[in-house]
């Protein structure tokens, strides 16, 4: 690609940082493929990018052709009149004198996902008022490269084209049956900035007049055609570059999304981002190749979690059968515990006549890529020692923990859980839901306090949830990650708070 212009997207989870896609000049891209390694989020972009839009969704495949893509004769039920033939005549048959009618199957032109949002665009046109700009109307392709682009396209490749002004430079003209479609859905239109458009075609031509007639077709400017590709898909189809040229490129990277996702293995868990950091690593020395690698999204999780059985069927799978096989498992990466190669087979076992997975393989696999279980100092339970904040030493359990309001009200109960329970109700519940949201503190990757329960939290013995207002409180963490959370609160919401831990 390296005659096609292109972007890296970069996503910001801040609403007030995000920015729409542009193209290489500087104006909102109308044609441009997002591309990248598997499950680095290029549909995900895409929805951030048309979120309130309208938007009609297409995925090409090896049996995606022009008809399937743009319209095609096909197959409908209809109602006619029962007929019976008296001389040369057709008569309704009539029963207690209103006609019988019956269901017949007969061919109609259908149009497909490339019409319906021509369709749908130019009548945007048609509702917008003297001097409005029309809504955006957009046509997604999913997997674009996993289609025959030339075939599908086939005469639509010069519609691509755009001005400056973001119309087709050269329309063409629509086959016998697709103007009589046209004609149907444009009856009664009317454009009222016709003459503008028309004085950016040559000739004195009223070009307008031709698309509502369904003579020639014709793109809008406010008809954006937006694509993926998954550079690392197999028995695809090449796109030549005469077609690359007519799209704005923008490379999606592997990066941390920010889920804070895990994967579980006999109870221990391993964190998903250090897990994708060391594997693509070997991938790429591997295979020399970005395509291969995984993107954050290649798995997803369950309440931020990776199950041993999700990992295995889809990580360890993809892994094992479309990368590593071609360099036969070279290095310890692949060893087990006796030094044998770590067959896929291995990763299962069976108990009982049943086949589960086999959490020591992935462990050891784990192990190899110098993975350790995550720990975090405020998950600690242990009844002994300290935990430091800056300069000050925290006992882990201590034996006063009280927060006094600048209003005089004092909260100090015998039971640690009760004065932080009525400390966040003080404080406000919606608020401190907000705030806890961002997972600065959290338990199982889940927030302290929220809106609706997570597994993760109802499946753990050692936790539960007490319900407040509208929200959840998990209870069962420890005292120090209680005292941290209230200290975040503090000083997020300036509540100038005295707090006595010690």
């Amino acid at each position: 690609m390296a005659d096609t212009p292109y972007n890296v997207v970069s996503f910001s989870n801040d609403e007030e940082e995000k920015n729409e896609i542009v193209n290489y000049t500087g104006e909102k891209s109308l044609q441009q493929i997002f591309y990248g390694a598997p499950g680095t989020g290029k549909s995900h972009a895409i929805n951030e990018l048309t979120a309130g839009k309208d938007v009609i969704r297409t995925t090409f495949h090896p049996d995606t052709d022009y008809s399937t893509f743009v319209g095609a004769y096909k197959p409908t039920t209809k109602s006619v009149p029962v007929t019976t033939v008296i001389g040369t005549n057709a008569v309704p048959v009539k029963l207690n004198g209103k006609e019988m009618m019956e269901d017949k199957i007969v061919y109609e032109y259908v149009s497909q996902a490339f019409l319906q949002a021509y369709v749908a665009a130019w009548r945007k046109y048609s509702d917008a008022q003297e001097g409005e700009e029309p809504m955006d109307e957009f046509l997604v392709i999913e997997e674009i490269n996993r289609g025959n682009c030339a075939q599908i396209f086939g005469d639509l490749f010069q519609l691509l084209d755009r001005g400056d002004e973001g119309f087709s430079e050269y329309p063409i003209k629509a086959d016998s049956d697709m103007k009589k479609l046209l004609e149907k859905e444009f009856k009664g239109l009317e454009i009222k900035n016709k003459e503008g458009i028309n004085a950016l075609f040559n000739g004195g031509k009223d070009i307008v007049a031709e698309v509502l007639a369904g003579d020639v077709l014709l793109l809008p400017n406010n008809l954006y055609i937006w694509a993926t590709m998954n550079t690392s898909d197999q028995s695809l189809f090449p796109i030549d570059s005469a077609f690359k040229r007519r799209w704005d490129w923008n490379y999606v990277p592997i990066s941390d999304a920010g889920k804070k996702w895990m994967i579980e293995v006999n109870g221990a868990q391993y964190d998903w981002w250090k897990f994708l950091e060391a594997i693509n690593d070997k991938v790429y020395h591997a295979t020399y190749s970005e395509d291969k690698k995984l993107g954050y999204f290649f798995c997803k999780a369950k309440d931020g979690v990776i199950s041993a059985d999700k990992f295995v069927s889809k990580v360890i799978f993809y892994l094992w059968n479309d990368v590593f096989k071609d360099s036969e498992f070279e290095g310890d990466t692949f060893k087990d515990e006796d030094g044998e190669k770590l067959s896929f087979d291995k990763f299962y076992s069976v108990e009982n006549n049943q086949v589960k997975v086999n959490g020591t393989k992935i462990v050891k696999f784990l192990s190899n890529l110098n993975l350790e279980p995550d720990s975090e100092a405020d998950e600690d339970n242990s009844e002994e020692g300290f935990e430091t904040e800056g300069d000050k030493k925290l006992p882990k359990t201590s034996k006063v923990f009280s927060v006094e309001f600048p209003d005089g009200t004092v909260i100090n109960e015998n039971n640690k859980f009760d004065t932080y329970h009525k400390t966040l109700s003080k404080i406000g519940i919606e608020q401190v839901e907000k705030i806890a949201a961002e997972m600065k503190y959290h338990r199982l990757h889940t927030p302290l306090v929220t809106k609706s329960k997570y597994e993760a939290i109802l499946n753990k013995p050692e936790y539960s949830y007490i319900q407040e207002g509208d929200c959840f409180i998990v209870k069962g963490i420890n005292n120090i990650t209680m005292y941290r959370m209230v200290m975040l609160l503090d000083n997020r919401l300036d509540l100038q708070l005295k707090v006595c831990y010690e």
